[in-house]
């Protein structure tokens, strides 16, 4: 896997991925940023909901449930001093969809949690909390 990660000016950063999509990143206004793109940690953190999202969804449609929507809403928290990591990472899923089995959501997100998700196991080796959550929606459709 690769990507090459171009400055553009000021703050601002294009990274192009090794399958050939673009990100464009920029940094916060007080340290020379424009406002055009999402600041690079919150790129990162990105990539963290994202995976576990993929992984939740996959498991659901492989258990047979009747997803209609995943909302993983990715809440952090940064150390105070520099390098400012992420000390705290929140993942709560919003699952909605047809009959949904609460077991089965609850294991799609453990699944996750604790053995597919390569960016977060990959961060909670690191020292940073990672906690999970979720909810259910049922459409009764």
């Amino acid at each position: 896997m690769q990507v090459s990660v171009t400055w553009r000016g000021d703050a601002s950063f294009s990274a192009k991925t090794g399958s050939g999509h673009e990100v464009l990143m920029d940094g916060p206004p007080d340290h020379g940023g424009q406002n055009q793109g999402p600041r690079p940690m919150e790129t990162l953190l990105s990539g963290v909901g994202g995976c576990s999202s993929f992984d939740v969804v996959d498991i659901l449609k492989k258990s047979r449930q009747q997803v209609e929507s995943c909302v993983c809403q990715v809440d952090a928290q940064r150390a105070d001093e520099v390098p400012a990591v992420f000390t705290r990472i929140h993942l709560h899923f919003v699952v909605r969809g047809n009959n949904l089995r609460e077991s089965l959501v609850k294991r799609a997100v453990s699944l996750s949690a604790e053995k597919y998700c390569s960016a977060s196991i990959m961060l909670a080796r690191g020292g940073v909390a990672i906690e999970h959550s979720y909810e259910i929606e049922n459409s009764g459709a």
